[in-house]
């Protein structure tokens, strides 16, 4: 699994790098972009011919060309799909010239697509790094180099890189560097961010490299001013693209239900089409070849006439099937997407952040949501650590909530020159007692604050900056700076400190870093009397099995946990160990060997680390706050009641998740509470019997809650089991077989699997709440994925860092919360925002306004075009199925165009039935989108009927008034062309008026939309039957003077009063039924509009706390990150190069230009 890198020679720079190739190496361009000048035209056209309907049409226009077929002009069809064409085009060209400026990057001297695997590189202070590159040297000591991984893993606090001590020391200077000539021998390409194996062959000696030893592209230099790399991988075979996951293309339920009734008309149309030519075989046997006068003079039978008069149908009827429906959807979801953008109400000032619809195609599905999964830390809370009580030698320090207002004044910290001005703490006398000197357990606490950590200090404008592997370090060590103890600098093996004004320097003889499985981390140090003591830190679960029997205080700090916990607080124990000097010389020696192990040292280092950490004695314990944002409870509140179920996935421990959801109120006390131990035997080995209606798993009546973690979910669902029988086997070179019956914990086949997952699933959805604790990224995805494959639910993500990326693309809707965790997840979400209370008004007012407007778009739509096409039907029966049109041939064309579209589109937009206060107020208006009830085949087929009975009344009204008319001037005007002209005039009033009743929020544009639609109708109408027209262009406008002549004649104007009055009277009869004797939920918000926008929202009263309940612990050592031991172990001195040293360093620049 090992390459080497390289071709022969690359030159950069006058730089020589020798090295080997076995695999081809890609360049670093990057295509983000879908069309170029040549491909733009053909590719966008293929992609839109992929919708059926596009196609139908370009079928229909080659029809059309026939002349033996057509009935129609060709322009009739070619004018509207150009229209269609080319707008699609459009937004689709400018998406992509967006997506594609995002990535562009230019530099001083080269750009990033022509790097290659074996170039050395420079990089300067703030650069994106823009490729895998292994750290030769820098400016810093040690070659040090800061990076900021925001992109990459979503993590803020910076991390370090450090090149190689050979490299350090002999790659300084320009040529230096142009005669390295190293040979390295690394991993293949990978998506693994937290691993990297390699070896560099250099000057006859070979030299290990690791993760530390790699700046990875997507992150960003800081706090180093220059330094200087070499590509080990460039492109497509960077981690960051390795790791970017496959994008799915997410579609609303409605457009998959629109497909599904596109299809459905086309059946119609052949339908409709095979029974017209019938017709018209049969007219021409019974009447055509009798009639004399209808001699055409071609020898045709009446079945090749009916055959003919089928596609002639296909080509009079099309418009059934609404060519412009799609660019209609798309205008109208941009518009819905620009009013999210827009919407200040979800502005968050503090962070000029405003809300951003990353995507146009979704907005409806947004009122359509039934489950939500979101991550907690940074999602719920604000990721932002406070240091706020503490428990020092049985002593609880904390506030105590009394009549007296001076009790909450902060502590005036003003007697430290070193205090953090940010830092906010209450209990003055943890203040008294530390200024006092007099308890040496609390000073020892601190000094152990100040001296255990990984943290690393900069000094700005004779300001302390601290470094920190974790918020929650970063909040203790500054805990301890405000009250005394400030951490002022280390060395390689020394640390140095301010106790009270009094600088101290210990010697650091060992640092024993943290890990997961760890939990603690502890530091060995000197004092400078020559004791030598252990200073510990960590969860409570593995400091109290390793307390001394001697220790003091454990039963007074376990009850201190105990309440910190439940208050929701992270917890932390500090404890320290006296070691002898013979004993420390027998165990550095073993970690030494451990140190330098070449396989497993990570285990043997582990074991040595155990010898050493064990009877401690007890000092006390922290509790750091994580915030929660502002307005979380509340808006989880309003989402429940919406019928929206919320599940927590998080990576933190049980016991922090759980308090967390207790904080957020979406675990209350009436909740049965239900672990995943518990209720393990509720899901049987092989899963239960399939059931149309499967037996409740909670039978009791109540509202229940779930908590599970990670290891239990991988167990249930067999998902580790089964990935490590199948490497096991792949190792043997066997092919899996199935497990045997007497193996329960295996599944059987698929099936068994398959039926566990179900089990799974139907049981958490009984549950009000879900929180699924200790999961992992690709977990936390697999979740989301059940629900929507065995629930067939919409569901939402919501996530604010890189490990919530899998979880976002997965969901139906994904949200990200641009928070302190970068913007990875934000990049790949469909919707972003600052916080979490703006969900509410995303899925209540926005998502809910969009489904709405989208829904009645759509059955106004289907409406007014089956009642446009099929008075052709009804034509028909009177002109022996002869495929004539009963419009004139311009009407079809503009008739959805310019006639009828403008009105709905601004209900599309604009519609609201009640406002944005009652939306949020009334959480239950949200149920109809989740039901599917406003848009469904139930829907569709009143709108066909509707559209049936206004065809019916648009033709025959006027048939029946031409058939034996006379006008006042004697002339009779029942020819064609007034038929023609009064059934367009009653189309036209009828679509129009029949969108103002379905219009529910009037403003001016509606109105003029609906008048100006009908006067643009008369306008043209009038400029096409003209005269001049006709003399210009006499074979396309054929009916010169017709709309004058018939429009002057009373008579006909009263037809068409009474024939929109009987097309409309019906509809307005039955929306007063619904609305007087089976009102909905909106109708009644409606009609009571005004009083509720009058009445003012109780305030709602916070819960008294009330639990008992099992310990819910809260350590911050189970969401900790390894921290910088190995860093600051590594033997070298950490003193400032001179800067001279750099300035004989002009490699290749690549400074962002």
């Amino acid at each position: 699994n090992y390459f080497t890198l390289g071709s022969a020679v690359s030159f950069v720079g006058g730089c020589h790098v020798y090295c080997c190739l076995v695999l081809t190496m890609f360049g670093n361009g990057i295509k983000t972009y879908k069309y170029n000048a040549l491909t733009f035209i053909p590719l966008n056209l293929f992609e839109q011919f992929k919708r059926v309907a596009n196609l139908y049409f370009l079928a229909l226009l080659i029809l059309q060309i026939i002349p033996e077929i057509t009935t129609l002009p060709w322009y009739t069809t070619l004018v509207p799909l150009v229209l269609v064409l080319g707008i699609t085009a459009i937004k689709d060209l400018v998406d992509d010239l967006v997506s594609d400026s995002s990535i562009s990057r230019w530099f001083q001297e080269s750009k990033w697509m022509n790097i290659h695997v074996g170039d050395v590189v420079r990089l300067k202070k703030n650069d994106h790094i823009p490729a895998d590159i292994l750290l030769l040297s820098s400016s810093n000591p040690n070659s040090l180099c800061y990076v900021e991984t925001a992109e990459l893993d979503g993590e803020t606090n910076l991390k370090f890189k450090m090149g190689l001590k050979i490299t350090d020391e002999r790659l300084q200077e320009e040529r230096q560097l142009a005669e390295f000539d190293a040979m390295i021998v690394c991993e293949e390409p990978n998506n693994r961010l937290d691993k990297f194996t390699g070896t560099m062959r250099w000057r006859k000696d070979r030299f290990p490299l690791d993760l530390d030893n790699m700046m990875l592209r997507g992150c960003r230099i800081r706090n180093t001013d220059a330094c200087h790399g070499l590509v080990i991988f460039a492109g497509a075979d960077t981690k960051i693209m390795r790791n970017g996951g496959k994008t799915r293309f997410k579609r609303t339920k409605i457009d998959e239900l629109m497909n599904y009734m596109v299809y459905s008309i086309f059946v119609i149309l052949i339908l409709l089409c095979a029974g017209l030519a019938i017709g018209n075989s049969f007219w021409y046997e019974e009447v055509g070849s009798r009639a004399w006068y209808l001699k055409d003079g071609k020898d045709q039978t009446a079945s090749y006439r009916g055959f003919l008069s089928f596609w002639g149908y296909i080509i009079v009827l099309n418009t059934m099937v609404p060519i412009s429906l799609y660019v209609s959807v798309e205008v109208i979801r941009l518009g819905q997407s620009k009013f999210i953008n827009w919407d200040l109400q979800m502005y968050y000032q503090e962070k000029d952040t405003p809300a951003k619809a990353r995507t146009t195609t979704l907005n409806e599905q947004l009122g359509q949501i039934e489950y939500i999964f979101s991550d907690k830390t940074g999602t719920l809370t604000q990721n932002i650590m406070a240091f706020k009580k503490c428990t020092i030698a049985g002593r609880t320090f904390e506030i105590i909530r009394v009549s007296f207002p001076d009790t909450d004044q902060p502590v005036d910290f003003s007697w430290n020159k070193h205090a953090d001005s940010k830092f906010e703490y209450l209990d003055h006398s943890l203040v008294a007692c530390i200024r006092s000197k007099k308890d040496k357990d609390a000073l020892e606490f601190f000094k152990l604050l100040s001296l255990c950590h990984t943290v690393m200090v900069e000094q700005k404008e004779d300001e302390l900056v601290y470094q920190a592997a974790s918020p929650d370090e970063g909040a203790l060590v500054t805990a301890a700076r405000n009250f005394g103890f400030v951490f002022l600098s280390r060395t390689q093996d020394t640390i140095t400190i301010s106790e009270m004004d009094r600088e101290m320097t210990y010697e650091v003889l060992a640092l024993l870093d943290f890990n997961s499985d760890r939990k603690r981390m502890s530091v060995i140090l000197r004092f400078p009397d020559g004791r030598i003591r252990l200073y510990c830190k960590g969860a409570d679960t593995v400091i109290y099995e390793r307390l001394s029997p001697n220790s003091k205080h454990k039963e007074e700090t376990q009850t201190a946990l105990d309440i910190f916990a439940n208050q929701t607080l992270r917890t932390l124990c500090l404890c320290y160990k006296d070691i002898s000097k013979q004993e420390f010389d027998a165990w550095a020696k073993k970690h030494k060997d451990a140190s330098v192990a070449m396989g497993n040292r990570e285990a043997a280092l582990d074991r040595v680390y155990e010898q050493i950490e064990n009877n401690f004695m007890m000092i006390g314990a922290t509790a750091i706050e994580d915030k929660l944002q502002d307005g979380v409870p509340e808006t989880i509140a309003k989402l429940a009641k919406a019928d929206i179920k919320i599940w927590v996935l998080t990576g933190d421990k049980k016991e922090t998740a759980e308090n967390i959801g207790y904080s957020c109120e979406l675990l209350t006390d009436d909740m049965q509470i239900h672990y995943g131990d518990d209720i393990k035997d509720q899901l049987p080995a092989s899963g239960r019997t399939r059931k149309k209606v499967p037996d409740p798993f909670f039978p009791e009546p109540g509202k229940n809650a779930l908590i599970i973690t990670g290891g239990w979910l991988n167990e249930i669902l067999y998902e580790k089991k089964k990935k490590r029988r199948r490497l096991r086997l792949k190792r043997l070179g066997k092919r899996p077989v199935s497990a045997t019956p007497h193996d329960s914990t295996q599944p059987i086949d698929d099936w068994e699997k398959e039926s566990r997952q179900v089990d799974f699933v139907n049981m958490a959805c009984e549950c009000e709440a879900v929180i699924c604790c200790r999961v992992t990224p690709k977990q936390k995805a697999n979740v989301v994925s059940l629900v929507k494959k065995y629930k067939k639910a919409v569901t939402l993500s919501i996530g604010d860092g890189a490990n919530d990326v899998n979880m976002i693309k997965t969901a139906d809707i994904g949200v990200g919360i641009s928070g302190q965790e970068g913007m990875q997840a934000v990049m790949s979400s469909d919707y972003a925002f600052a916080q979490f209370r703006y969900l509410e008004r995303l899925l209540l007012v926005h998502g809910r306004w969009s489904y709405i407007r989208m829904c009645k778009f759509l059955r106004y739509f289907f409406f007014k075009n089956f009642a446009f096409t099929l008075v052709h039907f009804w034509y028909s029966f009177f002109n022996g199925f002869s495929a004539q049109v009963a419009y004139e041939d311009w009407f079809i064309t503009l008739y959805n165009v310019m006639y009828s579209s403008l009105p709905v589109l601004l209900v599309g937009l604009l519609d609201q039935d009640v406002n944005d206060k009652l939306s949020r107020k009334f959480p239950k208006l949200y149920l109809p989108g989740q039901q599917g009830a406003l848009f469904n085949y139930k829907n569709f087929f009143i709108s066909l009927f509707h559209g049936i009975f206004t065809s019916l009344v648009v033709f025959f009204i006027p048939y029946g008034a031409f058939l034996q008319t006379m006008g006042q001037d004697g002339e009779a005007p029942s020819d064609y062309q007034s038929l023609a002209v009064v059934m367009a005039s009653s189309l036209i009033f009828t679509v129009n008026l029949q969108i103002s009743l379905e219009t529910s929020y009037w403003t001016f544009v509606n109105c003029f939309a609906v008048l100006c639609s009908i006067a643009i109708y008369f306008g043209i109408m009038f400029d096409i039957h003209s005269a001049g027209i006709h003399v210009i262009f006499p074979s396309t406008f054929t009916f010169t003077g017709v709309a004058p002549n018939a429009l002057r004649q009373p008579y006909l104007w009263l037809t068409i009063i009474l024939t929109v009055g009987i097309s409309l009277l019906p509809v307005i009869f039955i929306q007063f039924l619904c609305k007087t004797i089976w009102p909905s939920v909106g109708d009644n918000v409606q009609r009571n509009r005004k009083k509720y926008e009058a009445e003012e929202e109780e305030k709602k009263k916070p819960a008294p706390f009330q639990r008992d309940r099992r310990s819910r612990r809260s350590a911050y050592a189970f969401s900790h990150s390894r921290g910088y031991a190995d860093l600051i172990a590594s033997g070298r001195s950490i003193r400032r190069r001179p800067a001279a040293a750099l300035g004989r360093t002009t490699q290749t620049d690549l400074g962002s230009g």
